[in-house]
């Protein structure tokens, strides 16, 4: 074995200048001298085969160009922790021996002359009151000495360990479980195995609630065995992992608050029902995960489903949902406050980008920040009144009806638009316009409509204003009168702008006739 090279090195994550890598093999390679090893690169440019030379294939890679050949003295096998701690925070041996001053120390009748002690002694004391560290790409790849951490960085709290040599998940345990009090932990950008059975047990994590295992390959079902471990999670980051299939989280990650999925490609929609039923969980990230709908099957319309049963913030931005009928299904969701859903397909299909924003708050009843914009309740008010003004006509013509009674939209309809009836029938109905019971076009430049219940205050000028949305005609071009089944025969200007309709004795039924 060549000098310096670690005994364990195959498997090792090495670094050489700024490239980062896995060993796939330690050895010869034949007609050289010397050993060589076998590295695939994180970033296949690096490479240059598939670890293949001169006809004999020496390791395997992912990507037909993503290895090569280095001498061992070409790589960096990392250091231990503490060492990267001392190095980034200035607290290394070198500088302490520079400032230090000299100590005797009596050991029976000898004296010990000692150099750097009180540097030592300042050094322990730095080390001690550190709680958050980061030690990003400081190339730490193991441990160090046993209990050396516990000894000399008892207070730490927040460890950032991210983009490092870190090889294997039992590495990261031997450095949390010195640090009694870890509550965050970042390791990721760490390619590393996993334990893959369920034999594996530690408490180095009992205290820990946020954790950070992004672009590390870990699978589901690793996550779900190592989190057998984590009994008070509760954020946890799983980004860009290759993750396409879920199971169902039984007995493990019960305090999980927050789950961010984004970037791993899932097979479907459907596996989210897989975590559904994880109680606390508040907030799922699932930005760029592929999925191209979204369905509650234990709910009908109108009503709320037992899955995800405190989720109140939702990503779901930069997938490939088509559909209106998945925004639909979002209403179901009993504690939905907070949506991202910008950058799918159906937002193509509406080109005016504030209806947009105004179907999707009407269709969601308790939202109340969307795209990262609060929803006023003058915006919410709205949105709802002009949701029911655009598809009025098609409720009225799939069976609804403004008496509960007699009111039977259609399934289609219904599928379409599960929130409409509740909005019809009480939100708002003893004080804004109704939606008309028919048009009637009797010639050019004249509109008929009736109203279908009292309209409380609503000035003639509002009333102008709500035609110009429909039809884009100037308020200042309308006129409008009405007839009355009390006065037949009569016609009635509506001509002072400033007048509530209820000056005009106006009543449900009563036809309204609109000319320019």
């Amino acid at each position: 074995m060549a000098a310096g090279l670690p005994p364990d090195a195959l498997g090792r994550r090495v670094a050489c200048g700024t490239d980062y890598g896995t060993v796939r093999y330690v050895g010869s390679v034949s007609p050289t001298a010397g050993i060589w090893l076998g590295v695939e690169w994180d970033d296949p440019e690096r490479g240059k085969h598939d670890g293949s030379y001169e006809g004999t294939q020496y390791f395997t890679c992912r990507h037909p160009k993503g290895g090569s050949f280095i001498r061992p003295n070409k790589a960096n096998f990392g250091v231990d922790f503490l060492t990267a701690v001392k190095d980034r925070y200035g607290l290394n041996d070198k500088q302490d021996v520079q400032c230090g001053t000299e100590n005797t120390v009596v050991f029976g009748t000898k004296t010990v002359e000692f150099i750097g002690m009180d540097s030592v002694a300042e050094q322990q004391r730095q080390l001690n009151k550190l709680v958050d560290i980061s030690v990003r790409e400081c190339a730490v790849s193991h441990a160090g000495q046993e209990e050396e951490i516990s000894r000399t960085c008892a207070n730490m709290r927040h460890i950032n360990l991210s983009k490092n040599l870190i090889s294997s998940w039992e590495t990261v345990v031997a450095i949390a479980s010195q640090v009694q009090n870890l509550e965050t932990l970042n390791v990721s950008e760490n390619k590393m195995k996993f334990p893959s059975t369920s034999t594996f047990t530690s408490s180095a994590f009992s205290n820990l609630k946020i954790l950070a295992l992004n672009q590390t390959e870990i699978t589901w079902t690793e996550v779900l065995l190592c989190a057998q471990g984590w009994p008070v999670l509760e954020e946890l980051y799983l980004s860009s992992n290759n993750i396409t299939v879920l199971e169902r989280p039984d007995n493990v990650l019960q305090t999980l608050k927050l789950l961010d999925l984004s970037d791993n490609q899932l097979l479907d929609g459907n596996q989210l029902h897989l975590i559904a039923q994880l109680p606390r969980l508040e907030q799922l990230i699932l930005r760029n995960t592929g999925i191209s709908s979204v369905h509650f099957p234990d709910a009908g319309f109108g009503c709320k489903t037992k899955m995800f049963p405190s989720l109140k913030r939702l990503a779901i931005n930069d997938n490939k949902i088509s559909q209106w009928s998945s925004i639909n299904e979002l209403d179901k969701l009993p504690s939905l406050r907070a949506l991202q859903c910008n950058n799918n397909p159906f937002v193509d299909t509406e080109k005016n980008p504030e209806t947009l924003k105004q179907l999707i708050i009407a269709k969601i009843s308790q939202l109340e920040v969307l795209n990262n914009c609060e929803i006023l309740p003058a915006e919410r008010r709205g949105a709802e009144l002009d949701y029911r003004k655009i598809f009025g006509k098609d409720w009225l013509e799939a069976g609804g009806h403004w008496n509960p009674e007699k009111n039977k939209p259609s399934e289609e309809f219904l599928a379409a638009h599960p929130r409409y009836p509740a909005l019809c029938l009480s939100k708002y109905k003893q004080s804004t316009i109704a939606f008309p019971h028919f048009w009637h076009c009797g010639s050019t430049g004249l509109v008929c409509f009736q109203f279908l219940f009292p309209l409380g205050s609503m000035t003639i000028q509002k009333v102008k204003g709500l035609l110009y949305r429909l039809f884009k005609i100037p308020g200042s071009d309308l006129k409008l009168s009405y007839k009355s089944s009390k006065l037949e025969g009569k016609e009635v200007e509506l001509d002072n702008d400033l007048k509530p309709l209820q000056f005009y004795s106006i009543e449900s039924g009563d036809c309204v006739l609109v000319r320019w």
